[in-house]
């Protein structure tokens, strides 16, 4: 069985509000980060903060890119986002149509 390198991610983040989900969005996808985002609103976020548990809502945003430009992306999204600690993480693509990924590799170029 042959192993392939995986070249694709998506970022899963959570945010604080929509607004700042819509904000890293339009500023990654501007500076040719990422090609998409999904933004879900309205998530029930439970965490241990600084010893005790919070409960927040949060957005999450699901970002499109490739590999290459994962940490790039993410220390982007620390710069932009207003978490001390953000959760910014890049899961690897394993499988996807292929135009969708080409479409994604064109508009991160």
């Amino acid at each position: 069985m042959e192993l392939s390198t995986a070249t694709h991610c998506m970022i899963y983040v959570t945010t604080s509000s929509l607004g700042e989900a819509r904000s890293i969005s339009h500023m990654l996808i501007k500076e040719n980060l990422a090609a998409c985002a999904n933004i879900f609103e309205n998530a029930t976020s439970i965490y241990r903060w600084k010893g005790h548990i919070q409960e927040d809502k949060e957005s999450i945003l699901f970002l499109k890119t490739r590999m290459e430009l994962a940490q790039k992306a993410i220390q982007r999204i620390k710069s932009l986002h207003s978490n001390e600690t953000p959760c910014a993480v890049a899961y690897e693509i394993a499988e996807g149509l292929t135009e969708y990924l080409q479409w994604v590799d064109e508009n991160t170029p």
